[in-house]
């Protein structure tokens, strides 16, 4: 028993340590770009670190492996934020995120799967990726592979009709080698989310529309390995949502909760101060 929770307590202490790097390499990739999204893509590195490095099964030397897990990111907007985890792990060197946003550099504001290894669909208009994740996960039963197909979603996102479309389907066909992830941070560009267009009740509405719905802290790294441990078995005929509660901006106090850093450029004066919080951060 001591064995396992050491084992546990270093991946915790990994996962952390890369959330960390996402972050941070963020604030420097936008801080080149002169601006980015910083909010979402804050409000998302624990769910990426723990996706890339407990959860997914992929192959960097083999990036279209077959039987790989799918990540496809409806929010691509955050692709800042996982660039980094993908260098990190192994995709691409790291030097090649020092070209991010340059003409002509396969880095840019939202990802391209024809230009970037460790990219399973090039977003853009956001709405589109639960969408692409049915299609994934019909093929995966066409072809009787077991691989899943994980979707990260913003919560402003779930005001898109098509994201409802898509989740009728899912459970029409019952994929439950689909698990969909709603980045619930409360903003969107123009505000915090139930202002702009309410979404709730989230988790009844998921319900309704016949998916397994289960409930997280997001920035809990524990409760998410918790969590995709014990997703149901790839083959089960239910798809799964995770509501991931989280923080906009989170790891950088002046930007937490705030819509204004949505899309935003730091100063000098504050990229110090962020990277000393996050550097700081427990």
């Amino acid at each position: 028993m001591t064995e396992v929770n050491t084992d546990i307590k270093n991946k915790v202490e990994l996962i952390k340590e890369k959330a960390k790097l996402s972050r941070l390499e963020t604030i420097r990739l936008i801080a080149k770009a002169k601006s980015g999204h910083y909010g979402s893509s804050f409000s998302s590195s624990e769910i990426f670190a723990t996706l890339y490095y407990h959860v997914m099964n992929y192959d960097p030397e083999n990036h279209r492996w077959k039987s790989r897990d799918r990540f496809v990111m409806g929010k691509g907007h955050s692709a800042v934020g996982v660039y980094p985890i993908l260098a990190d792990v192994g995709f691409f060197p790291k030097e090649e995120l020092d070209t991010y946003t340059d003409l002509g550099s396969p880095f840019g504001d939202h990802p391209d799967m024809n230009k970037i290894k460790g990219i399973d669909f090039g977003s853009g208009s956001i709405g589109h990726g639960l969408s692409v994740g049915v299609g994934m996960s019909l093929g995966a039963r066409l072809d009787n592979e077991d691989y899943r197909t994980f979707i990260l979603m913003g919560d402003g996102e779930m005001q898109e009709g098509q994201v409802w479309e898509a989740a009728m389907s899912a459970a029409n066909f019952k994929l439950g080698n689909l698990i969909g992830i709603v980045d619930n941070n409360k903003v969107t560009v123009d505000g915090h989310t139930h202002e702009m267009m309410n979404i709730e009740p989230l988790k009844e509405k998921w319900e309704s529309f016949g998916w397994n719905v289960i409930e997280v802290d997001g920035h809990n790294i524990e409760k998410l390995i918790e969590t995709f441990d014990n997703l149901p078995q790839a083959n089960s005929d239910i798809p799964t949502v995770i509501i991931a509660d989280t923080i906009a901006g989170k790891g950088v106090s002046f930007m937490e909760h705030g819509y204004e850093w949505h899309v935003a450029n730091l100063g000098e004066d504050d990229i110090k101060r962020a990277v000393e919080e996050i550097e700081g951060g427990q």
